[in-house]
């Protein structure tokens, strides 16, 4: 991918041969002049601030933020602007000055709903539910259709034990996106933890349906364990082979599995016919 390169010369270069005797001699030229400017700049500084967004996507971390530094440093007007480096400085580990930076995008504008997901984010990672989920609130009353927000809504209320709330959150986002097998897949998390071992089944089963993915085909591997000995030890195979880091409980509880699936998962992967796998996979980690 090429990234375009900005010169700091020529940005600056205006203002380094700007003559402000000049500004009482020709004065009415001025707004003539700096109109366009003015757009150049903001054009520019959106062109940096797609290019930080970029570089943040392929890992660019340090580099990322500096651009969106020196976007913002050519216009800080921009709501979206703010929202890039307070991305970056996630991203970096800067947590009180990305909460700075959204504050200040709110200011500029207060109805743009990636800034209270960004938000949200800050908060759970610091395990402050409370907040997240008033973020997140604001942001799914301005954008009620964003099924992403929705289910990072369902995710806090699954961090938090609140299955029930849980559940419901996840259909609601199912409601507009109803192949979305990864809050179909949730939902059998959550019926799991509430001991319904048939309906959570069933959850991991649909999400099968839409996506043959490691998680529901472990989740229902685990399941059926008890019933289903031969089908349970296929699927755990299918599983690991996809994704080996569904071996580490720490990597699973991660994808906020509860304690009583974590449990019978840990009892299921101690099957004598799953030790070939378990070794292959925990070589995988290594």
């Amino acid at each position: 991918m090429f990234f375009k390169r900005i010169s700091l010369s020529l940005l600056l270069f205006p203002f380094l041969w700007f003559n402000p005797f000049l500004i009482k001699r020709a004065s009415g030229i001025i707004p003539f002049y700096n109109a366009p400017f003015n757009n150049e700049l903001e054009k520019e500084s959106l062109s940096i601030g797609r290019s930080a967004y970029q570089l943040l996507y392929f890992g660019q971390l340090k580099e990322a933020l500096n651009l969106a530094k020196l976007a913002i440093s050519i216009n800080n007007k921009n709501e979206k602007l703010w929202a890039i480096l307070a991305e970056a400085q996630i991203a970096n580990n800067l947590k009180t000055e990305a909460l700075e930076s959204l504050k200040i995008g709110k200011k500029i504008n207060p109805n743009m709903s990636e800034l209270y997901f960004a938000e949200s984010t800050i908060h759970v990672s610091e395990k402050n539910y409370s907040k997240a989920k008033k973020a997140i609130y604001k942001g799914i009353e301005i954008e009620p259709k964003n099924t992403t927000a929705i289910f990072q809504l369902g995710n806090i209320y699954l961090m938090e034990a609140n299955y029930i709330k849980a559940i419901k959150t996840f259909n609601e986002a199912i409601k507009y996106k109803k192949d979305f097998w990864q809050a179909i897949n949730n939902i059998g998390l959550a019926y799991f933890e509430l001991d319904e071992k048939e309906l959570s089944k069933k959850y991991f089963e649909d999400a099968i349906k839409f996506e043959i993915n490691a998680e529901p085909m472990l989740g229902l591997a685990t399941s059926i364990q008890t019933n289903n000995r031969k089908r349970a030890i296929e699927l755990t195979k299918k599983a690991l082979l996809q994704d080996p880091k569904y071996v580490s409980d720490i990597y699973r509880k991660e994808q906020l599995w509860g304690k009583k699936i974590q449990k019978a998962t840990n009892e299921l992967l101690n099957f004598e016919e799953l030790e070939e796998d378990i070794n292959f996979a925990k070589k995988y980690l290594k």
